[in-house]
């Protein structure tokens, strides 16, 4: 089940705030290591480190 979009906002410190229940339908808790990047469109990417990782041994790109 995907949520609808959320207006969020930057803070003065470039900080966001991300729901708990979006976090948790991408498989993301408290602790979880994550990588970061643009696509260069104005979206930024949140991806768990583990599957990053996995994504560049398998297919040499994460």
């Amino acid at each position: 089940m995907l949520r609808e979009p959320v207006e969020l906002r930057v803070d003065d410190h470039g900080r966001v705030e991300l729901p708990l229940g979006l976090l948790a339908e991408a498989g993301i808790s408290p602790g979880t290591e994550l990588v970061a990047f643009s696509n260069g469109d104005g979206r930024i990417v949140l991806r768990r480190a583990e599957d990053s990782i996995r994504d560049l041994i398998e297919k040499g790109h994460p």
